[in-house]
């Protein structure tokens, strides 16, 4: 990925979470960006969502920002000029989960340290 590409989606990624902090703060309390990815043709961007929440949440939250998609990319493209702005589609982004439960199994499978004998 090029240099350009990466400070692409790290402004994109602001400029979005801007505007939901800005114009959706009721609805987006419970919304982070997480990463952009735009495609090096500019064509195409996916954005990664982490809900705070249950799995119902996050699914309704993530409904409702494919329905405001057009006004969010309207925005972006006000504050950002680029030759292409690209059509975003918004993912659940589970790494935290998948962390988390990771880190679960490994205190789960690791050892307990032995408790050292007092003199």
């Amino acid at each position: 990925m090029s240099n350009r590409t990466l400070r692409v989606n790290e402004l994109i990624q602001r400029e979005i979470s801007a505007i939901l902090r800005q114009h959706y703060q009721a609805e987006a309390m419970p919304v982070t960006i997480t990463e952009v990815r735009v495609a090096p043709d500019l064509r195409d961007g996916r954005v990664f969502v982490a809900v705070v929440g249950s799995d119902e949440l996050a699914q309704e939250k993530l409904r409702w920002l494919r329905r405001v998609a057009p006004a969010i990319r309207e925005e972006v493209a006000r504050r950002i000029t680029l030759k292409y702005l690209p059509k975003f589609e918004y993912v659940i982004d589970r790494s935290a989960a998948r962390g988390t439960r990771l880190m679960q199994l490994l205190d789960e499978v690791a050892p307990a340290e032995p408790e050292e004998p007092q003199a």
